[in-house]
């Protein structure tokens, strides 16, 4: 991408936030009454006042670790560091979304100590294991609060003792709240603010069947009983038991299982309903990633074939498979958890929906070109730490191919061919495929569009680079989100296009090479052996048609 030089620093970006509903100026709302803001920032003006004090106002703040700032919780510093970022790329028209600025969490997972009579429910002091009470958090939805407060008496009624790090004894460890503000029968401006809370009780024990079992059924009783469609306020969605013995620092163990209310868990999404287990990742911000996924869907054109990588439970593609009318749409994600919350979300899409969709638990980095191909959209959504190193030297290396396969012939052993590699047979054994197979076709193109989804700014700095550096991808668009209000952190949807840039930056080799140490041994050897683009020498132009046959076969 061109590098912008500027003989001056522009004036900072203008933050326009538009109020839902009105409120003083002088404070912010409660957290249950608090409006949705939308800031879109324009580089060349001059930013006025903001129209309310856009404050945390947190009883907690300092001591409690989850939020990292109190004040200008609709513009975090970080805007104006991605702003710079877009615009050294030739992107001048970044957007960023502030959200829901107060009661915006919906999932909360809390770590559980003190005495029965005095119980600590909330996040370690920084730096330490030292449980913060936070019963008045402005970032949970009220009914998490409402639901740690029910908890808490039901510990102190039924002398619940909570988990003692250094001797590992006790009972409950951590509880996770999880909001689902799925109703059909409430006016939908109703639904978020009478959500009802998923409690899953993180217990000390190895099963169901452990000495401590009785005061587990005891405590999910009394949650349900005070908490239940039979209460005056129905605030409980349904208990669950997770059974965790473990010394380290991981929060859940492998046993779950199902005590009290109902068993599946909705929410409304991109316009889909989606099913989420306990055990499987949700965002926490169910708004947020509403507005997001609402984006993203302008970006895949109908009809397209698509590609959903790091995809938990297909939320993504199953939602552009709905929205957008997609031919074709897989899902590749690692956690076996997430296949049950994929099967029960796509009995829940319209009948009209034809489409072939398939889900397969698999690891990206392992060959991820047999993953990209057959797609026109690819999207990734990676965790914090942002793309495998063999994925992005994947996605270099089809900027470097030209698109032959559609007019490929394809002999009839390669159509016979069996696939040997163990994790692609895994991947077959535990996939789900609903409609028509993949056409052969359909099997052998290349994405022309990435759709790169980042929940960690740093990483994607880097990943950004990467791709346009190898000359083939261009950035076309890019918006950020405030999933985490209150902390130093962005969510970003970055869109890219395969095809060279007017000016792109050029890559030092030495990252290039560190990459290529990582990569596997396949890969290592076309990367070493393929050309930049837009290769002018006869040997450039060999080399080029030499990767590309590499491509080809691997497609056969």
């Amino acid at each position: 991408m061109p590098l912008c030089f500027l003989s001056r620093l522009p004036p900072p970006p203008i933050i326009t936030c538009r109020v839902s509903q009105s409120s003083p100026r002088s404070l912010p709302p409660t957290p249950s009454q608090s409006p949705s803001l939308s800031v879109s920032v324009s580089p060349n003006s001059t930013p006025p006042p903001p129209p309310l004090t856009c404050a945390l106002h947190c009883p907690h703040f300092e001591l409690c670790s989850g939020c990292t700032h109190e004040l200008n919780l609709h513009r975090p510093a970080v805007v104006d560091e991605a702003t710079d970022f877009f615009k050294s790329l030739g992107l001048s028209d970044f957007t960023f979304d502030s959200c829901k600025l107060w009661g915006w969490r919906c999932r909360a997972k809390l770590a559980v100590r003190g005495a029965p009579e005095n119980p600590l429910i909330g996040l370690y002091q920084e730096g330490t294991h030292n449980v913060i009470d936070i019963p008045d958090c402005k970032a949970h939805h009220p009914n998490i609060n409402a639901a740690v407060e029910l908890l808490k008496r039901g510990i102190t009624a039924l002398r619940i003792e909570s988990y003692d790090e250094d001797e590992g004894t006790g009972d409950l460890r951590y509880v996770q709240m999880a909001v689902t503000t799925y109703s059909t029968s409430l006016p939908a401006a109703e639904r978020y603010r009478n959500g009802k809370v998923q409690v899953s009780l993180v217990w000390n024990s190895r099963n169901k069947t452990s000495p401590n079992s009785e005061k587990l059924q005891a405590l999910a009783n009394f949650i349900w009983r005070n908490g239940g469609p039979k209460n005056n306020v129905h605030l409980i969605h349904s208990v669950w038991a997770n059974f965790q013995t473990s010394s380290n620092n991981i929060i859940f163990g492998n046993r779950w299982r199902h005590l009290l209310g109902e068993r599946d868990f909705w929410e409304h999404v991109g316009g889909i309903d989606i099913s989420l287990a306990p055990s499987s990742f949700g965002q926490a911000n169910t708004r947020a990633f509403d507005t997001l996924l609402r984006k993203l869907q302008r970006y895949v054109p109908l009809g397209a074939s698509v590609a959903d990588l790091y995809a938990g439970a297909g939320v993504i593609g199953l939602s552009l498979a709905v929205t957008r009318k997609c031919r074709s749409v897989r899902c590749i994600e690692i956690n076996k958890e997430s296949k049950l919350s994929f099967e029960k979300t796509v009995e829940r899409l319209p009948n009209l929906i034809d489409s072939s969709i398939s889900w397969h638990q698999a690891d990206t980095s392992k060959e991820p070109l047999s993953w990209i191909m057959g797609s026109d959209v690819l999207i990734v959504d990676p965790p914090r730490k942002g793309l495998d190193a063999s994925l992005i030297d994947a996605l270099r290396i089809i900027s470097s191919i030209k698109d032959k396969a559609r007019s490929s012939p394809e002999s009839s052993s390669s159509k016979d061919k069996d696939e040997k590699r163990p994790w692609m047979l895994r991947a077959r054994e535990d996939s789900i495929q609903i409609g028509s197979k993949m056409t052969s076709e359909d099997s052998k193109v290349l994405p022309k569009t990435l759709i790169y989804i980042s929940c960690g700014w740093e990483s994607f700095k880097e990943d950004c680079e990467d791709l346009l550096s190898s000359n083939g991808w261009r950035l076309e668009k890019a918006h950020g989100f405030n999933f985490f209000p209150g902390t130093q952190s962005i969510e970003v949807l970055a869109v890219f296009k395969r095809g060279q840039a007017v000016n792109p930056k050029k890559k030092k080799s030495g990252k290039k090479k560190k990459r290529l140490l990582s990569s596997p041994a396949w890969l290592r050897s076309q990367l070493l052996e393929a050309p930049t683009n837009g290769a002018h020498t006869k040997d450039e132009q060999m080399a080029e048609s030499h990767l590309s046959e590499k491509y080809h076969s691997f497609c056969h």
